[in-house]
């Protein structure tokens, strides 16, 4: 199912020509927000269904370029799964942009939840289990969580239905939302470029070790994905309102004392994953420290680089994504036959940094100047102890331990003030819930 999932997310990425951030973009400027996601939603879909249709006339070609099964039933499943999956994406933009945070949510959670509670019911009934029933259950939970999408919006796209298509203003949309297309490809290719590196380069013992440190690394994820699915909202709100926009330097600084320390900490209690694997596993305690800076990095860069979106200057997102990509195939080319694994984990952390740095600059560059040495000094030092721990982090020993230790106290006397902040926040509120509960 992979090559599923591969599929849905490309067939996103490009049918939605970039639309859907012009969609985010507006959102809080457009005084008809039906027609925005009208504008947004419509030319990718007519451009999609048009598109399955011509590959549904040559039978089973679609299930055979993904399954090497070539069944026209299959291909009508996969159809609808991509159908299906592009309507869900605009309209959980929906949901996100009017911050209906808990429906988001959910929303994220469903297509997992339902597609083990579908391969669950298989097992109850000894379904079959074969490709057929397999590509159905995720076509019917992709699809169902649409129907749960339509239903929690269905005020704002019956309003889009019923409103005008204006081509100029989808003119515009799309001037800002076409560079993100080959940005978002060259972005795909900069998270995907590794794994495919490790099948050319490397053996699949390297390949396999890689996999479970990226799955180990994924825990830092959480923070990528709860701070983009925020800070989007808020940021643009904060632009088309005039105001708010002093807060991205701060907002930039706790995010880089969680990357800082989220480094830190990886680096001092990395081998407690040794004890959930086995013994040809152990590189993974080196390797998912790297792993952890391509969730950690972009996250911070999100803060940096509202000015790029701000000025609606997209072509230069696109840059920042193909200059990063191209580090990356270089650093992969030049490090995976010698360091296998450990070399694609160094290759995306550095690149990553990279993407970070470009978009930072370009950022500055187009929108205002924003204090940055803190952002690179404590940047290239996690990134510099991490490139070092996962290449030769085994025979340094106890001089990483010591590296780390520094690292964390640096950051406890430099981000002093934030954690004060953090603590004073959370104190408040636990005795604000307590007089609440009369405690």
């Amino acid at each position: 199912m992979a090559m599923l999932q591969v599929t849905l997310g490309f067939s996103i990425l490009l049918f939605s020509l970039g639309l859907d951030q012009s969609y985010v973009r507006e959102f809080h400027e457009a005084e008809n927000k039906p027609a925005l996601l009208k504008r947004a939603m419509l030319p990718g879909l007519v451009l999609l269904v048009l598109t399955v249709l011509v590959i549904l006339s040559f039978g089973g070609a679609l299930a055979g370029w993904l399954f090497e099964v070539p069944q026209w039933h299959l291909s009508v499943l996969v159809a609808l799964a991509l159908v299906a999956s592009y309507i869900s994406r605009f309209l959980s933009l929906v949901l996100r942009m009017n911050e209906r945070g808990l429906a988001f949510s959910m929303s994220q959670l469903l297509p997992k939840l339902l597609l083990l509670a579908i391969i669950g019911g298989y097992i109850v009934v000894d379904a079959e289990k074969d490709l057929t029933n397999l590509v159905l259950a995720n076509a019917a939970a992709i699809s169902f969580v649409c129907a749960i999408y339509g239903w929690n919006t269905r005020a704002e796209w019956l309003a889009a239905i019923r409103s005008k298509l204006d081509i100029d203003q989808l003119k515009s949309m799309l001037r800002f939302g076409l560079p993100l297309i080959l940005g978002g490809l060259a972005f795909w290719g900069l998270t995907a470029v590794d794994k495919v590196f490790l099948r050319t380069l490397a053996s699949f013992e390297e390949l396999g070790v890689y996999s479970v440190s990226v799955s180990f690394a994924a825990a830092a994820t959480i923070l990528q994905s709860v701070f983009s699915t925020v800070w989007a909202p808020t940021v643009y709100k904060w632009a088309s309102a005039g105001k708010g926009l002093e807060n991205v330097h701060k907002v930039s600084r706790y995010i880089l004392a969680l990357v800082v320390l989220g480094f830190a900490l990886a680096g001092l209690l990395s081998w407690v994953v040794t004890f959930f694997l086995p013994a040809n596993y152990a590189a993974v305690q080196w390797i998912v420290v790297s792993c952890i800076g391509y969730p950690l990095l972009y996250t911070l860069s999100e803060t940096t680089v509202v000015g790029i979106g701000i000025t609606r200057r997209s072509s230069f997102a696109m840059l920042a994504a193909i200059i990063a990509f191209a580090v990356n195939l270089v650093g992969n080319w030049w490090l995976i036959p010698t360091y296998g694994a450990s070399g694609a984990a160094v290759s995306t952390c550095v690149s990553f940094w990279v993407f970070f740095f470009l978009r930072t600059e370009f950022s500055i560059y187009l929108w205002k100047p924003m204090p940055r040495l803190l952002l690179y000094t404590f940047t290239v030092i996690s990134v510099a102890g991490a490139v070092v721990f996962t290449l030769w982090g085994e025979a340094l020993g106890a001089w990483m331990v010591a590296y780390w230790l520094v690292v964390l106290v640096s950051w406890c006397v430099v981000f002093r003030g934030e954690v004060r902040e953090v603590f004073g926040f959370v104190g408040r509120r636990l005795k604000k819930n307590a007089q609440k509960t009369g405690l």
